[in-house]
């Protein structure tokens, strides 16, 4: 199978301001993105803290960036659940408002067993015609994904990938040995690009690129290039920043960040709380510097060496 996207796909943010999606704010978001280059976005997942929208926020917000884009780049939206049915639900939903692919995040708090995951991820695959990623993140779910469960997915003919977030870079060599080129891995960690691009992955799904598309952007192109030196370097240049971005559980950092730099994404819904006076004060002095590396033309292209 093709690679639904290679590069950068942005897992967006949701604005929020209380009970609703603030959709001007968002709109200046995918402009932003769109301006950068990047090749695909996430909506309603991990960071755009899905697991406390409605339903219809989550649709409604799918339909929206879907129209809003018009193909511009791909839009990935997130209808993982806990619940098969609940996922099939969503994911169908999504398909009928043109998504170009989903993005399911493994069960959690289930536990579900190796055979428990083949059987929930096949379920949601008969019932859609789109792409799917599996997204595994044991961090967030308790239950970390085993190659085997991907090499069995990787014979189906809707699932493209995964979004690895295990940490492991050992296990994306892994994956590509069971699953072979045509399953794509994409980074799910902002400071693991080189490797896992290094490893023949297809690209980073990044929650950095929120604040900074146009870098992220240029270290996803350095890798596809080949170039891995200029590469490393960047992804040096780039870690105080990342370190400050997940400096507390996601999306906390990012959106806080997001309104230091003047864009007023508003706060995360609980249970989910602002940062720490001392984070803030961190994630404050990484707005205010500069990213040394950050370039100001030609985001798409690394040009000669």
């Amino acid at each position: 199978m093709k690679p639904l996207f290679q590069g950068v796909c942005t897992a967006l943010v949701t604005p929020f301001r209380l009970d609703f999606v603030h959709l001007e704010v968002y709109d200046q978001l995918l402009d932003r993105q769109l301006r950068a280059g990047v090749t695909a976005l996430v909506v309603c997942g991990t960071t755009g803290e899905s697991a406390t929208m409605t339903d219809t926020e989550r649709l409604d917000l799918i339909g929206h960036t879907v129209d809003y884009v018009r193909g511009r780049c791909k839009v990935i939206a997130g209808t993982g659940s806990n619940a098969t049915t609940h996922a099939i639900t969503l994911s169908k939903e999504a398909e009928k408002l043109g998504a170009d692919g989903l993005l399911l995040v493994s069960p959690y708090y289930n536990k579900a067993t190796e055979a428990g995951l083949i059987a929930h991820y096949t379920a949601i695959g008969d019932q859609v015609h789109l792409p799917c990623i599996v997204y595994n993140v044991p961090s967030r779910t308790g239950v970390n994904i085993p190659v085997s469960v991907y090499q069995a997915l990787s014979h189906h003919p809707n699932f493209c990938g995964v979004k690895e977030a295990s940490g492991d870079i050992v296990k994306i060599a892994r994956i590509r040995q069971a699953c072979g080129p045509e399953f794509s891995v994409w980074s799910g960690n902002d400071d693991q690009v080189v490797p896992v691009m290094a490893l023949g992955g297809h690209g980073i799904i990044s929650v950095v690129s929120n604040l900074y598309p146009e870098t992220m952007v240029r270290l996803a192109a350095l890798c596809m290039a080949g170039r891995y030196r200029e590469a490393a370097n960047l992804q040096a240049a780039l870690m105080p920043a990342i370190d400050a971005l997940f400096c507390e559980v996601n999306p906390i950092p990012i959106k806080a960040a997001l309104r230091l730099s003047g864009l007023d994404v508003g706060h995360c819904r609980l249970p989910l709380t602002d940062p720490t006076p001392e984070h803030l004060e961190l994630l404050k002095q990484m707005v205010g510097a500069t990213v040394r590396t950050e370039p100001q033309e030609n985001h798409t292209d690394p040009g000669t060496p």
